[in-house]
């Protein structure tokens, strides 16, 4: 295991029981929740249904780190890189896809909401599997749903870019199944063909002045390090595109 990857597992290690105690609330969302990571943030009008979209749009197709559980909206990743995608005159809206306590079943269960014409997804970045490790599941079922979500979403549009989170877990499941679920991500990058972007809680992850109380979930400063994380290998390729 590369020097950097254990560092992070030790960290993760130190905050587990925390955490799990955590995962046990944040599974069973509150219905205000749901409504407001599908219809708020999925860049809808939820008294009409209608997509208000008049840019190609970016999907962060997630979980509770995506949908900024504990944060307010404009503080959550996906809100901090639109702004920095507003700052760079680039042409994108982004949709905070994310749903706290979800799976990467969950994903692919909502994903054909953000596939359509009038969303205009052009760019999906894939950030679950922490939901799937907490609950031990099998790792070919998690690896079996990230590769279907990239198929769906090439089937809609083959020109989309996709990209993955690299995601760690905490050691509950021991070490063979923590190594091989680390290993998972890079291998369905590889597979797929798509972008492997960097943990996005790296410097953020088992600092408690950067985390809330249940010590998984990042603070606004923590958020703020998280969407800095996620820019650098994200934003290569936004002006790439664009040029």
């Amino acid at each position: 295991m590369k020097r950097s990857s254990r560092r992070v597992l030790n960290v993760l290690a130190a905050v587990f029981l925390a955490t799990l105690l955590a995962a046990c609330g944040q599974d069973s969302s509150s219905s205000d929740e749901n409504a407001r990571t599908t219809s708020e943030q999925s860049g809808s009008d939820p008294s009409t249904g209608a997509q208000m979209n008049d840019k190609p749009a970016i999907v962060f197709l997630g979980d509770s780190l995506t949908a900024g559980l504990g944060l307010a909206e404009r503080e959550s990743a996906p809100a901090l890189i639109q702004e920095k995608i507003t700052q760079a005159n680039l042409n994108y809206t982004v949709i905070n896809a994310g749903r706290s306590g979800d799976t990467t079943a969950g994903g692919l269960a909502r994903l054909a909401w953000y596939l359509r014409p009038e969303v205009r997804p052009k760019i999906l970045v894939i950030g679950l599997g922490s939901n799937d490790a907490m609950r031990g599941l099998p790792l070919a079922e998690i690896s079996k749903n990230l590769s279907e979500i990239i198929r769906r979403a090439r089937e809609f549009d083959p020109e989309i870019q996709i990209f993955l989170y690299q995601m760690h877990t905490f050691p509950n499941m021991g070490p063979r199944y923590t190594r091989d679920y680390e290993a998972l991500f890079g291998k369905v990058a590889r597979t797929e063909k798509i972008t492997l972007l960097p943990f996005p809680l790296l410097g953020v992850a088992g600092k408690a002045e950067l985390n809330q109380p249940d010590g998984i979930h990042p603070t606004a400063k923590g958020a703020r390090i998280m969407a800095d994380n996620i820019w650098k290998g994200l934003a290569p390729h936004l002006r790439a595109a664009q040029i």
